[in-house]
């Protein structure tokens, strides 16, 4: 593999676009890049590194101001393990907070479906449901 690389071989090479690599680098998550005489960026393998960093972050759901953090720490050698932890718990606690309220809106309009005969007449539960006040 022969680096720099333009940016459409580092989207290829980390699985991002190259709409979310400039968009990334607008965001200030990637450095400034070198660019060619006639203006086209040039990526180098670190810079591919960290889009891979972010793609992962994102995968795995945390906010780009979250990534914004977790790139700096990953950056910086002399961090302490118990920020990234921070901030991983933290993501994890706010997971946990949707899936239990995504479980219980999955359970009432399981309830819901159950009630509703779901026949010819006009009479629907779902929607009762849905009007209240």
């Amino acid at each position: 593999m022969s680096w720099p690389v333009n940016i459409g071989e580092a989207a290829k090479r980390s699985g991002v676009s190259a709409k979310m690599v400039r968009h990334y680098e607008g965001l200030g998550l990637l450095p400034r890049v070198t660019r060619t005489d006639g203006g086209y960026r040039q990526y180098s393998e670190a810079e591919v590194h960290t889009l891979r960093f972010i793609k992962r972050g994102r995968d795995l759901g945390f906010s780009m101001e979250e990534i914004g953090e977790l790139v700096g720490l990953w950056q910086n050698r002399r961090r302490a393990s118990a920020n990234v932890r921070k901030i991983a718990q933290k993501h994890a606690d706010d997971l946990g907070q949707k899936i239990a309220a995504m479980q219980e809106m999955r359970k009432t309009l399981a309830h819901l479906i159950h009630c509703c005969h779901g026949d010819e007449r006009p009479d629907c539960p779902i929607l009762e449901d849905l009007a209240k006040t």
